[in-house]
């Protein structure tokens, strides 16, 4: 009977690093024991207790324009190294109906890719995001923000429910005019392996993109984003 060994998972975003997965290994030392010291953030950073993922109406055919909270009713958090973290009053995620932990091979781990095809176009995403800035104060360059899934697409996020997207800052250390440089997505990727290498299940993922990231930047060393999730070994 497969056991669940949970572990805390350290992936440096500065630099390209094995996959997330290496770390779900049964011999595998604790991956963030020699990054502790000094990089936990600060209260800034705390999540707040997990609560149910809301879900999203899933894939259309066509999508509309989603109305945006309120300007300036929306209120950036940050980590005690200023990487950029959503409102969860106004960004709590949501997740897709259309993706389950028994379809994951027709859907977000299918060969030849699944995202493209369910992604909302441009036309309806840069009104959307444009609104989305408003509500949260964004007034930077556009071109230097994503508009971001915060459970993105290839994890099984909703594509176009409001609570599951927002005007992502640039990260610390950006350039101006370079677009986003910011280090979530390379940590979705990496945990979409995991996902669909059958080492970590759907639910531990979405409450690991709801709950559990973690940023810091050791002094000397890369920025890390920590990711604890349960690992399945046989």
């Amino acid at each position: 009977m497969p056991t669940s060994v949970r572990r805390t998972l350290a992936i440096a975003a500065a630099v390209l690093v094995a996959a997330a997965a290496a770390g779900c290994s049964p011999g595998a030392d604790h991956a963030a024991k020699g990054s502790a010291h000094g990089s936990a953030p600060g209260n800034a950073a705390a999540a707040p207790p997990a609560a149910a993922i809301p879900t999203g109406p899933g894939p259309k055919s066509g999508y509309d324009v989603q109305p945006q909270p309120a300007p300036g009713s929306c209120h950036y958090r940050y980590t005690a190294d200023k990487q950029p973290l959503p409102d969860p009053a106004c960004t709590p995620g949501a997740i897709s109906p259309a993706v389950t932990q028994d379809n994951l091979k027709d859907t977000i781990c299918k060969p030849g890719g699944y995202t493209s095809t369910i992604r909302p176009p441009a036309n309806i995403t840069g009104k959307e995001k444009a609104e989305n800035a408003r509500s949260y104060g964004y007034t930077g360059p556009m071109g230097d923000a994503e508009y971001d899934h915060l459970i993105s697409l290839q994890l099984g996020g909703d594509p176009n429910d409001p609570r599951n997207l927002w005007v992502e800052p640039p990260s610390p250390g950006h350039v101006p005019g370079k677009g986003p440089n910011n280090p979530k997505d390379s940590v979705e990727t990496h945990l979409h392996t995991a996902l669909c290498k059958g080492q970590v299940t759907l639910a531990a993922v979405h409450t690991a993109v709801d709950g559990r990231m973690r940023v810091s930047s050791p002094t000397g060393g890369p920025t890390l984003l920590h990711v604890e999730i349960p690992c399945h070994f046989g």
